[in-house]
């Protein structure tokens, strides 16, 4: 089992709930719309057990690092936790009756589950039992793992992630509109590992007709996303890769009041879903599709251009994350194809930060990924 020790050689509240941190990143695409949840069990300086939640209506973190342990030697250790344990019947029985039949000596827990079934009554249950409960280790860690989990379950919204490639010079293509192909094969490889987690692929009508994608995940991931287009005048060709393969993946086609009907009928005679919205200010349409997309359990969603939509969701501070694939080319010439086409900000001080920052080396190309911070947007000094 797992004996990572701080340099002093003990086994540290914080090293064992690191440690069930890293397990939970395991069930990534695999658990959503439940939350990725990791648990260690220590006894003495020791991790003698470890699990994490593998797959939606799947055992739960508790059971699978318990499983293996006799009753008697769990009454002796300390059950850590990223997320509260749950108290309602959902796919499976409350993990907190588990912890309340085996009475490990103590629990300690990273954060509390914000959803409304739990929301506090793991802790106060065992609490209430006589088992100590330490609540709050690593806290900061814990939410970075569940972003995206904790903002469908407090503002209603899946995390959306803005992707996009682009050269040195800052173009998504050329002058000519040639995009194929800024990255190489490689990084490409690693934006559909991306793909192959998420719940929705999202695409602006103008990419769609220029670049015709399919927007699956090639090889196929743990998930089937579906695929949107953002399309107020249902403009998608019924001859697209998108709409003809619409029976084998699910394919959202949003529309405006203005929309053609007979394009609708069209694209729905493909098997596309078309979702009219007669909203008339295309901002609003957008936060409605999100909004709507939470609601059927999308957790992670993924929009991958063009300039245009994803300038109009940086303008109105919808997206969570960047990944930025910069490849070691120059194309020069007007810039009409950069990534963020939207408004604007008037001064460098409002800038979108990106925080928590990874960066990979891909063959000559470069990963940038961040979480997105709006606080200098609405900056005056």
């Amino acid at each position: 089992m797992h004996d990572s020790r701080d340099t002093k050689g003990s086994l540290t509240d914080s090293i064992a709930m690191r440690r069930a941190v890293e397990l939970a990143y395991q069930g990534q695409g695999l658990v959503e719309p439940n939350p990725m949840v990791g648990c260690t069990v220590v006894l003495g300086d020791k991790i003698i057990a470890e699990g994490f939640h593998t797959e939606f209506g799947g055992p739960h973190a508790e059971v699978q690092a318990v499983r293996s342990l006799q009753p008697e030697v769990v009454r002796d250790a300390t059950v850590y936790v990223t997320l509260e344990p749950c108290t309602h019947y959902g796919k499976t029985p409350p993990c907190v009756d588990l912890l309340l039949r085996l009475r490990p000596k103590r629990v300690v827990i990273g954060m509390e589950d914000p959803f409304p079934a739990v929301s506090g009554t793991g802790v106060a249950k065992l609490r209430a039992s006589g088992i100590a409960v330490e609540l709050g280790i690593e806290r900061e860690a814990c939410e970075r793992l569940l972003r995206p989990y904790l903002k469908r379950q407090q503002k209603a919204l899946p995390w959306i992630i803005a992707k996009w490639a682009m050269t040195l010079d800052g173009r998504m293509a050329t002058f000519s509109g040639d995009s194929k192909w800024i990255t190489s094969d490689s990084t490409r490889q690693h934006a559909h590992r991306i793909r192959g987690r998420m719940d929705a692929i999202c695409v602006g009508i103008e990419t769609a007709l220029r670049d015709d994608p399919l927007l699956t995940a090639r090889p196929a991931g743990p998930r089937v996303a579906t695929r949107i287009v953002v399309d107020s005048l249902a403009r998608l060709p019924t001859s697209s890769q998108l709409a003809q393969t619409a029976s084998k993946f699910p394919t959202l086609v949003c529309c405006g009041p203005t929309a053609s009907p007979a394009n609708i009928e069209s694209l729905r005679a493909c098997g596309c879903e078309v979702r009219i919205d007669d909203t008339s200010l295309a901002d609003d349409r957008l936060v409605a599709l999100f909004e709507e997309l939470a609601k059927r359990g999308h957790t992670n969603v993924l929009v991958e251009g063009g300039p245009r939509l994803l300038g109009s969701l940086f303008d109105l501070a919808c997206v969570d994350e960047a990944h930025v694939y910069i490849a070691s080319k120059l194309v020069g010439g007007a810039p009409a194809y950069v990534p963020n086409l939207g408004r604007g900000l008037p001064w460098m001080r409002n800038a979108v930060l990106l925080r928590d920052l990874e960066y990979k080396s891909i063959d000559s190309d470069f990963v940038i990924q961040g979480i997105c911070d709006y606080s200098g947007k609405h900056s005056s000094g």
